[in-house]
């Protein structure tokens, strides 16, 4: 299938995503063609736990917060997905009701794929049920280190990887911090880690006093060696 213009953002959001970015060419142009768009306003829920599977979701701007909440209201955020990010893949693959909430944190724009066009697509183009099987395996083993992570380390080394993960490749000139600008509160954050709001100001303090980050009302500025030194990075 030939890529249309219409299509190529999508093509290129998608070719970014883990589960579609090693996919040839021609196979990412037919997954483009099956996407429609979708915005939400801030606090609008995409899905809650127990809707049926009916799309996988792919965040072109905004940020949306994939948590887990029980009958008594207490809840547990796992992730915070930002431009990029895919989810809702579970459902999708296996026809079961969703398993956790998406709920938007900013106004949000997002490409939907059903349910139906995903089958459609994996059984006439077999390299993307390849892509399925690697995504998950992933999927697997970014749920095991988030678990070692939790059981394992303290509050200031779980909160020195999770700033890691969130400067990705980014760098500052010598003497220089690398700017963060937080889209949600301490307590977004501390159910993010599984923590304590406390338990978060408690480890930004030490991180701070550190000399691994600076603070303001809404940016964090982080040293990368300072940081990769708390997180024992080298060592994962």
């Amino acid at each position: 299938m030939t890529l249309t213009e219409a299509n190529k953002p999508i093509a290129e959001l998608l070719g970014a995503a883990d589960l579609f970015r090693m996919l040839a060419a021609e196979d990412l142009a037919a997954c483009a063609a099956s996407f429609r768009e979708a915005r939400y306003g801030k606090g609008e829920m995409l899905f809650a736990r127990g809707d049926p599977g009916t799309h996988l979701y792919v965040i072109a701007e905004g940020q949306v917060r994939l948590a887990i909440a029980t009958d008594e209201g207490r809840e547990l955020s796992f992730q915070v997905a930002g431009a990029g990010a895919l989810f809702g893949e579970i459902a999708v693959l296996d026809g079961s009701p969703r398993s956790a909430e998406a709920t938007a944190l900013t106004p949000t724009t997002a490409y939907l794929l059903s349910r139906a066009d995903f089958q459609r697509l994996r059984a006439a183009r077999p390299a993307i049920s390849d892509a399925v099987v690697s995504f998950l395996c992933q999927r697997l083993r970014n749920v095991s280190d988030k678990l070692e992570n939790i059981a394992l380390y303290p509050m200031d080394v779980r909160l020195a990887r999770f700033l890691l993960v969130a400067l990705g490749d980014r760098t500052a000139p010598a003497g220089k911090r690398v700017p963060i600008e937080i889209k949600f509160s301490q307590s977004e954050l501390a159910l993010l880690l599984g923590a304590s709001r406390p338990k978060i100001n408690e480890a930004l303090g030490a991180l701070e006093k550190a000399g691994a980050v600076g603070r303001t009302s809404d940016r964090l500025f982080c040293d990368r060696a300072r940081l990769v030194a708390i997180a024992h990075w080298e060592a994962t």
